[in-house]
């Protein structure tokens, strides 16, 4: 996967990816993916996430996507 950069972010790269993975992986909501993060002790809003998958996501999904082979 070419290389994401996260620079000027607030958010250190694995807590961007992983609610990027959650959004599109179990397609979850935006507030969804807020509340999975707040259990985990991250306070990201809804917004921030909905920014996050438009800036990462179609990088991130075809990713996740090369990786799904189904036999």
């Amino acid at each position: 996967m070419k290389s994401l950069s996260f620079k000027r972010h607030r958010f250190p790269p694995e807590v961007i990816r992983h609610a990027v993975w959650l959004y599109f992986r179990f397609n979850l909501s935006f507030r969804d993916v807020e509340e999975l993060m707040a259990k985990r002790g991250i306070e990201i809003s809804y917004e921030t996430i909905r920014c996050w998958t438009i800036k990462f996501g179609p990088m991130i999904a075809r990713h996740l996507k090369s990786k799904d082979h189904h036999p």
